[in-house]
This record gives C-alpha cells, structure tokens and sequence, in this order.
C-alpha cells in the first residue's frame, strides 16, 4: 500500500473498532481484516450518490456478512451519507441510527438488512435480477437507463449455510450477470478455525455452478484486489467470486482467533492494535482531513454520475415517451391508471379451487401490471403462477416474466425480498404451504423491512388429501399470522382470491396468500361489500334472520363454505347464527373497534372453524367459544374423506355452535 492507501484503510479500521469499543459490543475481526477490499471497492469501483441514496441507477452493496456492520458505517459516513461522526458515536445504542447489524429503511445507505447469515447473497442475486429485466425491458440502443451491478461482501459463515448454495446454484444456472461477490476468507467462525466444520474446496464448489472464480492470496494487496475486481467486471455475462485470503482481527493481538470474531478489543486490545498498525492513540474516532477530503470525493463524483443520468433519461422520455412514462412509474413503484379494472369477477354455480381463481387473477393483473413477474419453487403446474404468453425469465435476449427458481424455497424468497429492495418491480414467488416453513427465515426478513414481497401458498389444508401429513399443513397458517408486518389473507372463494390479489398489491408490506386445491362454491353475495370485507380482513356473509344472532360463525377460506352450510340448518333448530367471513387477522386487527365489534358483537359467542392449529384462536372465542380446528397431523386418503375424518363437517359445526348458545 502507498502512505495514503494505508491511512485510508486504517481510518476505516479504526473508526470501525472505535465503534465496536464504545458499544462495548460488536464485531471488530472482520472490519479490521477486510477494510482494504472494501474501501477498493468503494473508492474505485463503487458507482452511487451518497447526497441521493436511492437514485435508482446505483451500484448495489450488500454486506451479507451483517455482524460487520461498523465497516458498513464507516464507509457510508467517510463516503458522504448522512450520517454523522455522532451515529457512529451511538454505534448499538437503543435508538441509534447505527444499530447491531444493517436495517434497511433505518439507515442512509443500507441497501438490505443483514445478519442473518446467506440472506445478503440471496437478496443480492435478486437485486441483479431486477436489474437484468429492467434493463431487458427499458433500455435501446444508445439509452442504458437501467446498467449498474451488484456487489455483496460474504463470509465463511455465508457460505455454510443452505441459503447460500441454493442462491448460487440458482445465479450460476441462469448465468445471473452484474454480479460480484467478495468472499472475506479469513478461515475463522464464532466458535474458531473453519476447519471444525468448513473444510470444502470453495472455489471449486462456486466453478461447479457456473461462476467465474479468482483468488487473492493477500487481502492487504490493494493492486491485486483492484485488478481482480477489474478482471471480473469484464466478464458481466455471468456472476462472479473473488476469494480474498484475510486474517480477522489484522494487526490486534487476537488476530486469527476466534475471540476477534465477536469481542471488542478492550483498552489494551485496541492500543496495542492501533501502535503496531501505526495510528494515533488518542482521540478516539480520528478521521485525518486528507483522508476525508479524499473520501468525500464520492459525493462530487455521484452528483455528476447522477446528472449525467438525468439528462440520459431527458433524452429517453422525448425518443420513447410512452416506455419512459413506465419506466418512471415503475421506478416510482406505482401501479398503473386503472388496474383495479382487471381485478376478474367469477360466477356462481361453478366451484373453483381458489389456487385457479388465483391463477385467473394474476393472469389478468399481468397484462395491466408490465413488472409484475415472479415464478415457484419447481411447482408452477401446482401452484398455477405461470404467466401464460410472457416467456421465462432468461440472460440470453429479452427476458420474460416467469422465473424458475427450482426447488430452492429459501432463496426464492430471499430473492424475491432482493428484487423488491431493488425496485422498479413487483415480484412474487410461490410452493405449498407446507413448505413455508423452508421460506420463514427470509419471509421475516420481508416483514421487518416492510418490503411488498408477495409469497403464494397453495395446498392450503389436510384437504391435500392422497400426499398424507407430509404435505398437509397444520400449523403453518398460524406460525405465519404471528411474523409482525406480515398480511396473511386466506380467501374463502374464487372471487375472495381476486380480491386478495389486489389487496396484497397495495399493501406496503408482504403478503402471503393461502389457496386451496381442491374445488370451492363461488359464493353469491354483493361485490361491493366483499371488496370491502376483504380489504377490511373480515365482513358478515349471507342473510341475517331478524332475530338477534345467538351464535357468530367464523370461517376462514375453505371452511367458510361449511359454516354457510351449517347456518339454515342452525335457523331450523331455532338458533339465529351469523356467519363471517375472516380471510386476514391482521387486517381485521386493524381496524377500528367500532368495526371490529359490528362484525363480532362482543356479547355474542363465536365458534371459529379453521382446518389448522387452533392456539391462536382462543383468544377470540374466549371461554364462551369454540374453535373447530387440528391440533394433530393430517393423513393420506381422499381430501374429502380426509376433512370429513378430520371432523371438518357441516355437523360438527353445529354441534360447536350448540354446544356454546347451551353452555351460555
């Protein structure tokens, strides 16, 4: 390194332990062993705005490796963004604006909220995805609105979990383009050496998938990481790995152990540190006025990369008025005039599964939404999201809107999260339900970003049927409703499905949508009121008697047929039952009390009948209810046989419903 290469590398070095020992908690290793990769990256190559964060034609960085985030700090605060030497200051203080780890949408800068270990390499290849059809779609010749990469800084951490090769196999197989990871290979985990568990040949494993693959033998080489950067930056045809032999904690006395993983330094550490990497003692934060005259160069060059940009996409809405007036929409993140209109209305008459209704709808939606896309986990047939006449998602010309993703439910999702962090699309993927549970890592981190991830589930109950317990979910639905800023909509009929659609298109939140397989009555009732009901997340169907209800009935998606069923019969016996639709808790939850009482009058008791989990009901029906639920497994069989043996049966509603209106 020259004088100055050393100095700016040791300034983020030390305002990253600076942080660390001011907390008294952090990850100091990895900042010290791999700020020269990271200020390579960011002073050479690093094309963003720091004055406009989310000027839409910015490189991407995604710090995967999230326990690192004070590197990430102190580049964003050396770099221009707004955030000050005091934030630093903060660093893991309640309330601060540098917390543990990245949080997206809390920090200037912060492209994606990592921590949890793999999920930055999958949002990554997601954001370069956006990026790839965004471009397919918008850019002519001599107009590249739509031309940046994608970098991301993983672990050795990143790498073992399965996120990680699901997201890698998948980039390599679609030959994912503008896309460089840097691996900080420095051979150290939590609990020491990599060697106890991590012994694979890396580099090999990422060649397998199709990744164009270097090595740096030495991380403080700053000329061999800029020309391995540049080597791979030539090659944007397919993603690329940069594996960089680092040493954790460099220059401190725990240098190479495990301790430096995730301890501060302490006094002593961090002087002794500081003099054999030849930086002041005193004071603590020091950012030299070379160095940050030398950083703050990012803002000038930003500003005028932006500005040039600008006037490109002058240029672009006077040739293509109509693709600009899209794209700028889509980059808005607005749906188009009308869409609404396209929501379909289903008949009465003919029973439907809601996964086809679902299929029907987003079809329709498509042809109205141009940057909707998305695709399954190797399930479209069953899940029906294909989007009929519009092309797979390839690299190889124009790219279509379905993505294969293949049997890879995690990364899916966490790409899905990736494509949204991006923006400029509004992408959704799909499996059964059962196999949320493969999906929940990144789906939380969907709702703590409060991104609009839409996740569609079929194959919603034991109704599954012949594929037995394996595949019949029970406890899913509720494991879902209890991820806070998730929207789970259960839509009871054809036309409750389209009206989910679109509610989970304008929420600002995720969304997951629970559909059926098997074949459902399309309910007969006014669309304005189910349009309401829905967006609403609960409403009254059918007609009312006269007589005060004795009893409320609440269903949710297929079960809502049974207590339809279940209500004549109850009127016969002398029993005024109301029936209510619920397809979505926490939408429901959000309304008024006034609301909420109108549709669940508090003095009445309820029966709830939901084939699933039954916990979380109780609190609804309190002591005066009953809950017509599952707290066993389903089994293999005919799915009507299956629900019948289950005790999903228009009797056993009765039976709840006069077992409380006797009890009460």
């Amino acid at each position: 390194m020259t004088t100055d290469d050393l100095q700016r590398v040791n300034t983020i070095r030390f305002l990253s332990v600076d942080m660390v020992e001011a907390a008294k908690s952090g990850h100091p290793g990895l900042p010290l062993g791999a700020a020269p990769m990271a200020m390579v990256l960011w002073d050479r190559f690093l094309r963003h705005s720091p004055r406009n964060p989310l000027w839409p034609n910015r490189d991407r960085f995604v710090l995967s490796a999230g326990h690192g985030s004070a590197l990430l700090y102190s580049l964003l605060h050396l770099t221009g963004y707004d955030l000050t030497l005091e934030d630093l200051q903060g660093f893991r203080r309640f309330g601060s604006r540098t917390p543990g780890h990245p949080e997206h949408g809390h920090t200037p800068g912060v492209e994606a909220t990592t921590g949890p270990l793999g999920q930055g390499l999958a949002n990554a290849v997601g954001m370069a995805l956006a990026e790839h059809f965004l471009a397919s779609r918008y850019n002519r010749p001599g107009f590249p609105v739509v031309d940046h990469w994608t970098y991301a800084l993983v672990s050795d951490g990143d790498l073992m979990e399965g996120i990680a090769s699901e997201a890698a196999s998948f980039a390599g197989s679609m030959r994912v383009g503008k896309l460089l990871v840097l691996y900080d290979d420095n051979h150290i985990s939590l609990e020491g050496p990599t060697s106890y568990s991590f012994t694979e040949d890396v580099r090999a494993r990422m060649a397998a998938y199709g990744w164009g693959v270097q090595r740096v033998e030495d991380g403080n080489d700053l000329a061999a990481v800029d020309a391995a950067i540049r080597e791979a930056r030539s090659h944007p045809d397919r993603p690329q790995f940069i594996s960089i032999r680092t040493h954790i904690g460099f220059g401190s006395p725990r240098q190479d152990t495990r301790e430096a993983h995730g301890e501060p330094l302490g006094p002593e550490g961090t002087r002794a540190t500081k003099t054999k990497l030849g930086w002041p003692l005193e004071p603590a934060f020091l950012v030299p006025d070379r160095v940050r005259e030398h950083f703050l160069a990012a803002v000038g060059r930003g500003t005028s990369s932006e500005e040039e940009w600008n006037r490109l996409c002058v240029a672009y809405r006077s040739q293509f008025p109509d693709l600009a007036a899209e794209f700028d929409r889509s980059l808005r993140g607005d749906l188009p005039d009308g869409w609404r209109s396209a929501v379909p209305e289903f008949p009465t008459g003919v029973p439907m599964a809601t996964r086809d209704a679902g299929a029907a709808t987003l079809n329709a939606l498509a042809q109205r939404i141009p940057n909707l896309l998305g695709g399954s986990a190797d399930l479209s047939p069953s899940t029906k999201t294909t989007l009929v006449g519009m092309g797979d998602f390839s690299y190889g010309g124009e790219s279509g809107r379905n993505l294969h993703f293949g049997v890879r439910e995690h990364a899916m999702s966490a790409m899905l999260n990736g494509m949204a962090l991006h923006g400029g699309v509004r992408p959704f993927g799909s499996t059964f339900l059962i196999f949320s549970d493969y999906a929940r890592g990144a789906m939380r981190l969907a709702a703590l970003q409060r991104i609009p991830s839409i996740f569609v589930f079929t194959h919603d109950s034991v109704a599954v049927g012949e594929d037995g317990p394996t595949h019949e979910p029970v406890e899913q639905l509720n494991g879902l409703r209890s991820v806070p800023g998730m929207t789970v909509i259960r839509p009871a009929d054809a036309n409750e499905t389209a009206e989910a659609w679109r509610v989970a298109l304008e929420q600002p939140g995720p969304t997951a949508l629970a559909l059926t397989r098997q074949k459902l009555p399309v309910m007969a009732f006014d669309r304005t009121r189910l349009r309401e009901g829905v967006s609403r997340g609960g409403y009254v169907l059918g007609v009312e008697s006269s007589t005060p209800a004795a009893v409320v009935l609440v269903g949710t998606g297929s079960e809502v047929s049974l207590c339809l069923a279940a209500q004549p019969l109850l009127e016969a016996a002398g029993i005024s039952a109301r029936v209510v639709s619920l397809p979505s808790v926490e939408l429901f939850g959000a309304q008024s009390v006034e609301y909420r009482d109108s549709i669940l009058p508090p003095e009445v008791p309820r029966v709830v009948v939901e084939a699933g989990a039954t916990a979380a009901w109780h609190r609804l029906t309190g002591d005066r209810g009953a809950v017509v639920g599952l707290d066993r497994f389903g089994a293999s069989g005919a799915g009507d046989v299956v629900m019948a043996q289950m005790g999903f049966t228009v009797d056993a509603v009765v039976a709840a419903a006069r077992s409380v209106v006797v009890s009460r």
